[in-house]
């Protein structure tokens, strides 16, 4: 079977999620938001509750030489009908490609098609050529009242599917902005890089993780949402430990989580093999902190601070984890122009600043760092990973970005 995948904001970091989740498949990255993925088993609409980095996905139905419209008229109307005729279907087209193709034609000839059936149809429309996941989610494109035709160009082929789910944005806001307890001055993790950082690990949900930066409890929340059972968080503060039981309880009232299955202790992250296990924890989830997120920032010296934390940190996470066991964290990218620079090199200072400059080097402490890209897809054009094969993720505005490190314990 054959799927496709609309890839998020950063498509290095979704695909590198994909492949740790569906590692027994084969993946191409056919555009730069878009990967296919032939696998041997059905995957369920409700999987994509589970996926961070993705923005719709699904099954791809007929591949097409040709890119004549009463071709694609034809291979549509086979797998783009309604199961049963409603008394109102409503579908969309979306063109993920350069080619000029005529969508008005191909909708109204489509709507004709349904009216000789008996359907009764509404064709939904967009400014674009492709419709938001909004658009899909709000015109009810994924049930079975209505379908999302998705049409995708690549080496002079057409790939035609139809969407079986789009990312569950209002939930993602909801669990975002309507947590009850925040820490907007230290930062948060937003859920959907939660979901993804805890994919990275690999770790089935019977498996034991541990986020040693617990904070407002994000990844732990998400961690309950995806079903994992065994879920451990420590802080360094207790207000933060606080915070996240808060937001854990928020969470099984609002998302009707049977049980609350985690557990919670206060530490020091260097000190953390004092209260774990040696070799017991599959996988270590976290984002400590990245330095500060407001006012002046001395990047020089903020760095040797966080480089020493990071070390000793790295040191106690190889002797709680078992043989490889595996360590998604956090790292921070300073994109403020340093102070040093500003009088020299105003608002260009930041672009002679190299990847090097920016980013922090810990010791690993007999860990390394892997890969997360397939290797069939490592030298694709489209992969944006660092020298050091981690991947960097942000927004213009922020003054500080994530580079997500993944590591592996050396046996």
């Amino acid at each position: 079977m054959r799927y496709f995948f609309i890839l998020g904001s950063n498509p290095t970091l979704s695909l590198a999620e994909l492949a740790a989740i569906f590692s027994h498949g084969k993946f191409s990255l056919i555009q730069k938001n878009i990967a296919i993925l032939e696998i041997d088993y059905e995957i369920k609409a409700k999987i994509i509750k589970k996926i961070g980095g993705v923005i719709k996905f699904g099954l791809i139905h007929n591949e097409l030489d040709s890119l004549v419209a009463k071709d694609i008229l034809k291979a549509i109307s086979a797998f783009g009908q309604p199961e049963k005729i409603e008394t109102k279907f409503n579908f969309g087209i979306s063109f993920y490609g350069k080619t000029k193709i005529n969508l008005k034609v191909l909708g109204m000839e489509f709507k004709k098609l349904l009216k000789q059936s008996g359907i009764n149809s509404r064709w939904v429309i967009s400014r674009e050529p492709t419709l938001s996941s909004v658009v899909v989610e709000q015109n009810k494109l994924v049930t079975d009242r209505g379908a999302e035709i998705v049409m995708i160009e690549f080496n002079k082929k057409l790939f035609l599917g139809k969407t079986l789910a789009v990312q569950p944005f209002k939930e993602l806001s909801f669990r975002d902005y309507g947590r009850p307890a925040r820490d907007d001055y230290s930062g948060m993790l937003p859920p959907k890089l939660a979901q993804i950082m805890i994919n990275l690990s690999g770790a089935d949900t019977d498996k034991t993780i541990l986020d040693p930066f617990c904070g407002s409890g994000t990844i732990i929340t998400e961690a309950l949402l995806m079903d994992y059972g065994r879920i451990i968080g420590s802080d360094i503060s207790e207000k933060a430990l606080q915070n996240t039981k808060t937001n854990a309880t928020w969470i099984q009232s609002n998302f009707k989580l049977s049980a609350l299955s985690f557990k919670l202790f206060h530490s020091d992250a260097t000190q953390i093999s004092k209260q774990i296990q040696p070799n017991s924890i599959d996988a270590i989830i976290t984002e400590p902190y990245l330095g500060p997120q407001r006012g002046k920032i001395e990047i020089k010296k903020i760095k040797l601070e966080l480089e020493k934390l990071y070390s000793e940190s790295l040191h106690e996470f190889n002797k709680t984890l078992k043989p490889n066991g595996k360590i998604i964290m956090v790292w921070p990218v300073f994109q403020k122009i340093p102070l040093s620079l500003r009088a020299t090199g105003g608002s260009e200072a930041i672009s002679r600043m190299s990847i090097s400059e920016k980013t922090i080097h810990p010791n690993l402490n007999g860990l390394k760092i892997i890969n997360p890209i397939p290797e069939n897809l490592q030298k694709n054009i489209f992969i944006k990973l660092t020298a050091r094969n981690t991947i960097v993720y942000g927004r213009e505005e922020q003054k500080v970005w994530r580079e997500i490190v993944i590591l592996e314990k050396i046996n």
